[in-house]
């Protein structure tokens, strides 16, 4: 393998790197990271469907995850053709309507305490899913993953609340409670997550029946963080991971129609950035490797590759050989198994 940088932009998906570029720790300085999930877009979608139209600040005070990451959510549903935003707010297509059929969950705020451990319970009805309930700790393992304190499961059978893996019934009272918020039908699973606030409790509950559902099937680009529009906070991560990966060198990247960053020794120096190779990869969406003529890094050497979705050219990432100036070649290099 000759170079780590076009290795790794080369072969890494754009989706597989979701988890680390939606959750990556905030210890660099240089502005947000955005920090939302398939929770986020799914909620997204209900807040659109329940309140259309929708002004874009009016449902990231819903999502409560910031403007910023707000509009990138909406970018990829507009670029998607899933929601349309006009001068009255955001809005369902038709093709948006389409796929929130197939991920429509009804959720409501409750209080469960003679089953659930937080101060604060929601409750999430999964329509048609009892059958991909297994015993209930799956969800309840998701859900503190995601922040919660727990969840419990249960699952509609002869039109009767029961625990799954066994035939026992839930007491009347509760299910009760449950149906005077919840449309429960005969195959439903119920689940409830539990936790010290309100955010909390549905963010777990929700994680957990998505994914009992298989998660948000919508389009792989739907997982991508990354858009030719995209901003330098949200290229962070991705410029972070190019960081670590050749050892610390500086690593500069642009999204195609946005200002991007420049890193040095861990830090974000310039979140305004763009730079005469990387503007010359973008439009020549091939990798360069040349002394830069220009700019900070002027005399150095540099590497250069864009970054491709559906073979458009959306961004472009480099790393500086600031080591190159001491005379040393090919430093950035991965070893050979037989090295």
């Amino acid at each position: 393998m000759k170079n780590a940088l076009l290795c790794c932009v080369t072969f890494f998906r754009l989706d597989a790197l979701y988890i680390h570029m939606a959750y990556r720790k905030t210890s660099h300085l240089g502005g947000p990271v955005p920090k939302f999930g398939d929770y986020h877009v799914w909620k997204t979608l209900y807040c659109i469907a329940k309140y259309s139209p929708l002004g874009r600040k009016s449902l990231a005070a819903h999502l409560k995850i910031g403007e910023g990451s707000t509009r990138t959510i909406l970018n990829m549903l507009q670029d998607d053709g899933v929601v349309a935003i006009n001068k009255n707010g955001v809005i369902l297509t038709k093709a948006g309507l389409d796929i929130w059929k197939t991920v429509k969950m009804d959720l409501h705020a409750v209080r469960i305490p003679e089953l659930t451990i937080g101060k604060c319970d929601c409750a999430v009805r999964v329509p048609g899913m009892a059958g991909n309930i297994k015993f209930g700790c799956e969800e309840r393992d998701v859900a503190i993953k995601n922040g919660a304190m727990g969840a419990t499961t249960l699952i509609c059978s002869n039109n009767m609340l029961i625990f799954p893996g066994s035939y026992y019934p839930v007491d009347q009272k509760i299910e009760n409670r449950l149906r005077d918020h919840l449309d429960i039908m005969d195959g439903d699973a119920v689940i409830i997550g539990t936790a010290s606030d309100d955010d909390r409790a549905e963010l777990g509950a929700v994680t957990a029946a998505l994914e009992t559902m298989g998660g948000l099937r919508i389009r792989r680009e739907l997982d991508d963080l990354l858009t030719y529009r995209s901003t330098g906070s949200e290229l962070l991560s991705l410029a972070f991971a190019i960081h670590d990966l050749v050892g610390g060198l500086p690593v500069c990247a642009k999204s195609r129609d946005n200002l991007g960053i420049r890193i040095e020794e861990g830090k974000v120096i310039d979140n305004a950035y763009t730079g005469a190779v990387l503007e010359e990869v973008i439009n020549a969406g091939t990798t360069v490797r040349k002394t830069a003529m220009s700019g900070p890094y002027k005399g150095i050497r540099v590497i250069v590759t864009p970054i491709e979705l559906d073979n458009k050219v959306i961004a472009a990432i480099g790393v500086v050989d600031i080591r190159s100036m001491a005379g040393v070649n090919n430093l950035i290099r991965l070893k050979s198994d037989d090295e």
